[in-house]
């Protein structure tokens, strides 16, 4: 049996009151985010990743929330991906905001680079944030590296 509370998400990690961090819930899992109070959805996976929900976008609306798809390739994120990815954190900035992608490994790598470049946070506190769910790979970590040069 599935844990359907926002807990039972794999990697489910709450960066502040307005932001959480997660693999992929499951539909039933999606019902608790609804019900914390999350408006908006934020998908970093491809729709080809494990346990992807192909209708992910209809069940999170469904649910009353708003649902973006940023796919980005695992083996190559780009700066353009970011970009993106800064400007619908931006125009939800006042939004309750779940951001998942597989396993939250894109995800926490983003996040981290969302706090610190555009949001001001500490690098050490978002780096620590970034390292409860992984150490990046040399991919990610040259990723991280460019994107704060």
């Amino acid at each position: 049996m599935t844990d359907t509370t926002l807990t039972g998400i794999r990697n489910y990690l709450e960066i502040s009151p307005t932001l959480g961090t997660a693999g992929q819930p499951t539909a039933e899992q999606f019902k608790a985010v609804a019900d914390a109070g999350y408006t908006v959805v934020i998908n970093l996976a491809l729709s080809t990743s494990d346990h992807a929900l192909p209708s992910e976008a209809e069940l999170v609306k469904s649910l009353g929330m708003t649902h973006f798809h940023i796919p980005v390739v695992w083996e190559a994120p780009t700066p353009g991906d970011l970009e993106i990815f800064f400007k619908v954190m931006e125009r939800n900035r006042d939004f309750k905001t779940l951001v998942h992608c597989a396993l939250n490994m894109r995800v926490s790598a983003f996040v981290y680079l969302y706090r610190v470049l555009r949001q001001g946070v500490d690098e050490s506190a978002a780096r620590a944030d970034l390292h409860r769910i992984w150490q990046p790979d040399s991919t990610w970590q040259a990723f991280i590296d460019q994107s704060m040069a």
